[in-house]
């Protein structure tokens, strides 16, 4: 994967920027915080379980996985991180991480050092409160995962989680007219939803047949929104998209 040829810090301000107003002075703080990017190969740990790490990593491009690993070896995907999230901000407060996050794709990522990070907490409190509002919906979009596990069918599941990417993707330019670029495999989608990657392939049919969705790997294109929304039953207000000035 190529570096982004805009500054590393623009995805993450564009995303911010949806909900606040930053000032000159907090966008130079986020730029002056960030180390240059550096390439991560799929399926490689970008932090590891376990871990104590000592900065938080701003994904520039491709797609991460938090993950937690069961005892038999089985992965539990946990969210999945796009261009211009932090995938593990809250480390800033953790003294071990009690989970990890892998490359889901060949990514580009930077480093922010948590000395860096503490020190906007103490120097610039608004883009404080911007960076924790990122991760309340961080948590909201856990609450979301958590209930379509146990509460919706497997096509709902999928519709779901399609209707969120697009919009994510859509806040940093990554998605148009309803289109994105989903370059992963039925397996980990698998892992993502508890599902089996053979289950997948025919939720993957049904929404093609069904005429809500064009798929041709990698390339997802939501034909019918309202009729895939119906089925997610998928309410983007905990994306908070819209803006809410801290």
């Amino acid at each position: 994967m190529t570096e982004p040829s805009e500054p590393p810090m623009s995805l993450l301000t564009e995303k911010l920027e949806r909900r606040d107003v930053l000032t000159d002075l907090e966008k130079a703080a986020i730029s002056d915080l960030l180390d240059p990017p550096r390439e991560v190969k799929a399926l490689s740990d970008i932090v590891a379980e376990h871990s104590r790490p000592d900065h938080s990593t701003l994904l520039l491009g491709g797609f991460a996985g938090r993950y937690v690993t069961l005892a038999d070896g089985r992965r539990q995907i946990t969210q999945i991180s796009v261009a211009g999230d932090f995938v593990d901000l809250h480390s800033l407060l953790m003294k071990q991480m009690d989970h990890g996050v892998v490359a889901l794709t060949d990514v580009t990522v930077a480093n922010a050092s948590h000395r860096g990070l503490r020190a906007i907490t103490e120097r610039h409190p608004h883009l404080t409160r911007v960076l924790w509002l990122d991760t309340i919906v961080d948590a909201a979009i856990h609450r979301q995962w958590i209930a379509a596990m146990g509460r919706r069918t497997g096509l709902a599941q999928l519709a779901h989680l399609l209707a969120e990417l697009c919009l994510r993707l859509e806040v940093v330019g990554l998605a148009r007219e309803r289109t994105f670029e989903l370059p992963l495999s039925q397996a980990v989608l698998g892992d993502a939803l508890g599902l089996s990657a053979v289950h997948v392939s025919r939720l993957v049919g049904d929404l093609r047949e069904s005429g809500l969705v064009q798929w041709v790997h990698p390339t997802v294109k939501i034909l019918d929104w309202d009729g895939l929304v119906r089925i997610a039953e998928f309410d983007p207000t905990y994306l908070r998209l819209h803006s809410e000035p801290v």
